[in-house]
């Protein structure tokens, strides 16, 4: 069997599992290693190697980590390349933490391009139903009024228009009445210091 069929033999049948989650942004998601520890067994099946290098790549003004992922079977090979641009800064990381972040990132990507691993669900795999969102209750008004107050009369810029982007901003998550949206606009006529 030639590398191309190989490859097709494990694109085909490969799953890769988002077993990795985000708690911060609430997502599962595979990393580079859990994709590496799916093929595994595919690997001695067909007696090919996974080869993974990293170049860092000056474009334009901005380094990007150039992440080449391969597979062989000692004759022919094939590969897939992605791209990850290193953050100047990023915080709570050294230089080294923010290239190997990075490096990881295209890595991964390299190898879903090669493996054929698509990153996303199709629609009717998802929850597509409508999300009612909750009213805001008195309690939980109360306990932020305070803050959005102080948000908006220290505001330099319009305040109407700071009032309405607080509402707008929570509106995903929290409906309010007429009498609290009423309430929050009222404190960009204040001028408190």
């Amino acid at each position: 069997m030639n590398l191309n069929k190989k490859l097709c033999e494990i694109q085909s049948s490969l799953v890769a599992n988002k077993e990795a989650y985000n708690s911060f942004a609430n997502f599962k998601y595979r990393s580079c290693e859990s994709i590496l520890e799916s093929l595994k067994p595919y690997l001695k099946k067909y007696q090919v190697i996974i080869n993974l290098s990293d170049d860092i790549v000056l474009i334009g003004d901005r380094y990007y980590i150039k992440s080449t992922a391969s597979i062989t079977d000692g004759e022919d090979t094939i590969e897939s390349v992605a791209f990850a641009r290193e953050e100047l800064t990023k915080k709570g990381m050294d230089g080294s933490q923010v290239t190997g972040a990075s490096s990881s990132y295209a890595r991964k990507y390299a190898l879903c391009g090669l493996f054929a691993i698509d990153d996303n669900k199709d629609a009717d795999s998802m929850d597509n139903r409508v999300k009612e969102i909750p009213i805001c209750s008195d309690d939980k008004f109360q306990e932020n009024i305070i803050k959005w107050r102080k948000l908006i009369t220290e505001f330099k810029g319009d305040k109407r228009q700071k009032a309405e982007s607080i509402i707008a901003g929570l509106s995903n998550r929290t409906k309010f009445t007429e009498k609290q949206k009423k309430t929050i606009i009222s404190y960009a006529q204040e001028d408190i210091k």
